[in-house]
């Protein structure tokens, strides 16, 4: 377990990681769409080398909708320390050669423009095919979907958690890793349902967010420790109990509330 959430974090694919460092080493300013884990570790990276680097966000804040506001500032003030500068309530307009407008009128040259804006799942055979969609395949527990021994797994299934039987779907490698394993067994008559809680971490310069569980709303936010001091926890809570953990060196506490959330 622990050396599977090691590679565990979300990143570019190889080749696009490369062409963009092959991109950034003739580049000094970079301009980043997006604020949220994706974007971010680019900006990271970029900084790291040196590039003066701005972030374009809709937002008012990174990530406040995955990890709230509290961590959001925390997040912010972190890449702000390092150099980044970013531009919040705003969206690009136009991209030139050398530049880009956002819909504010602010005009940010720059001679690289890198895009981390999420995907969309491809549903369209799915829908052909008549299987039941809503923003991705619906699947039941053991990720059939609608139409009997055909399933899905991964980026486009929609399974009900194991947590609250809310239906939820992750963009995780490995997320699809195990659920492709699931669906296979049950595809083979074992019918077991599949109730592994999701994780990820994610690193920013010398501070690495760890996070187990799924939580889209939460009622409130419990924090121990000190985001400030980077050792805290940061339970997200429904009605009581915890949909999801975050934590930053604290890597023994995030496996143990891995393993709280699997037995609840």
């Amino acid at each position: 377990e622990a050396s599977a959430r090691a590679a565990a974090s979300p990143r570019f694919t190889t080749s696009r990681s490369g062409a963009i460092a092959s991109a950034a080493a003739k580049a000094q300013r970079v301009v980043v769409i997006g604020a949220s884990f994706i974007g971010l570790e680019a900006a990271a990276a970029l900084r790291t080398r040196g590039l003066e680097v701005h972030v374009v966000a809709p937002g008012a804040r990174p990530l406040e909708k995955i990890l709230g506001a509290e961590v959001g500032d925390f997040i912010r003030t972190l890449h702000e320390a390092q150099g980044v500068t970013f531009h919040f309530n705003t969206k690009p307009s136009v991209v030139q050669e050398d530049a880009l407008t956002l819909d504010n009128g602010e005009r940010i040259a720059a001679d690289l423009i890198v895009v981390g804006i999420g995907v969309r799942p491809l549903i369209h055979l799915a829908e052909q095919a008549g299987l039941a969609t809503d923003q991705g395949v619906l699947v039941n527990e053991f990720l059939e979907s609608s139409v009997p021994g055909i399933y899905a797994a991964g980026d486009i299934a929609r399974y009900p958690s194991s947590q609250d039987g809310e239906r939820v779907r992750i963009e995780h490698w490995v997320v699809a890793e195990r659920q492709g394993q699931a669906a296979a067994r049950n595809m083979l008559g074992r019918r077991a349902p599949y109730t592994d809680v999701p994780f990820f971490w994610s690193a920013h310069y010398d501070v690495t967010l760890n996070y187990v569980g799924h939580a889209e709303h939460w009622d409130a936010i419990q924090i121990e420790g000190r985001l400030a001091d980077r050792n805290c926890t940061v339970r997200y809570l429904a009605q009581g109990k915890a949909k999801a953990v975050l934590t930053i060196a604290r890597d023994t506490e995030s496996l143990q509330a891995e393993l709280s959330l699997q037995r609840d």
